[in-house]
């Protein structure tokens, strides 16, 4: 008895060492998918600089210049080389951490691009946290109380709400809380340094605006999951040894059924990226979605650039997140495996 009790102690540090091994192979696997797509992606990014076919010689030299003083500007930037050596050239850059400089003023990408970024990042960030509360609540109750009235009227709730697009639902919410009601500001942002107040209520709107189709969708996915793990023979096997109801559904089952709810919701950040560009637009924020558009407007390649290279960079920072998450909540998972 003895020997069996310390067999057992013993076993429990090699199965904590097995699964955080597995979790570092899961780590490694995602870092060995991230990497390449960077660089594809990347490489998607300069081409589409190349195919644009600015010039931003004639632009820095004016048009007084000669032929002459263009051909240097060109030859001083690196644009008379072959374009496998541009890209080279531009991604060492990028590594190193600069992003260029824009045509326009002269200022570095990244300069542009760090002064707007707080901006996006509190919309998408309150945007993300607002989808996994709410859609994480609805979730919950309609698969716990399945069949019922509530967990009808979740599923109706998410049908209708994912199909209308993030700017409809923002001109219905301006509509709503700030001509009817006059709660919230329907334009502008104020920093969190100066004012936290203003700065949660200029980015309430915009932020609820985008995160309603998170909202629906991980409610969908949770509920789909939590029905399929309730009528699993685990779940009889912990009433029969007498463990309450919570501990079975937060402990056991909502650990086994977040896993299609999570990769849906790394499948929503480069939707809440993207959605920057509209609901920054329509809020008269000046964020890293406002200044992509104001820049593609002007031709301001490396501004462009710039912003989608840390786009990328933020997608794929979630995504990784998001599968340490899924191996982290799913144990049985990486035992099979």
């Amino acid at each position: 008895m003895t020997a069996a009790i310390d067999s057992s102690r013993a076993s429990v540090p090699d199965l904590r060492l097995g699964h955080a091994k597995a979790l570092l192979r899961q780590v490694g696997s995602t870092l060995g998918i991230a990497v390449p797509v960077f660089f594809v992606a990347t490489l998607i990014t300069f081409l589409l600089g190349v195919v644009s076919g600015l010039d931003p010689a004639a632009a820095i030299a004016g048009d007084a210049a000669s032929p002459k003083t263009i051909a240097r500007i060109r030859a001083d930037l690196g644009l008379d080389l072959p374009m496998p050596l541009q890209y080279l050239h531009w991604m060492g850059e990028v590594l190193r951490g600069d992003l260029g400089t824009s045509w326009f003023n002269g200022v570095p990408a990244s300069e542009l691009i760090f002064q707007r970024l707080p901006i996006s990042l509190s919309i998408a960030g309150m945007a993300l946290l607002a989808g996994i509360v709410g859609g994480t609540a609805l979730g919950l109750v309609a698969g716990v109380r399945q069949g019922s009235r509530l967990d009808r009227a979740t599923t109706l709730f998410a049908a209708v709400v994912s199909s209308l697009p993030p700017f409809v639902v923002a001109f219905l919410l301006i509509l709503i809380f700030s001509l009817w009601l006059g709660w919230l500001p329907s334009s502008g942002y104020v920093p969190f340094s100066e004012d936290p107040a203003g700065w949660l209520a200029a980015i309430s709107i915009p932020a609820v605006a985008l995160s309603v189709d998170v909202v629906a969708d991980i409610a969908r996915q949770l509920r789909t999951g939590l029905v399929g793990e309730l009528s699993e023979n685990y779940v009889t096997g912990a009433v029969v040894r007498g463990l309450s109801r919570r501990r079975i559904l937060f402990v056991h089952v909502l650990r086994n059924a977040a896993g299609p709810a999570l990769t849906v919701l790394a499948l929503k950040v480069p939707m809440l990226i993207g959605g920057a560009v509209v609901t920054e637009a329509i809020f008269n924020m000046p964020g890293m979605g406002k200044l992509a558009a104001d820049s593609a407007l002007r031709g301001d390649v490396p501004v462009v650039q710039g912003t989608l290279v840390v786009s990328i960079l933020l997608i794929l920072a979630c995504n990784l997140c998001v599968n340490v998450l899924l191996g982290i909540l799913q144990p049985a998972s990486r035992r099979r495996n």
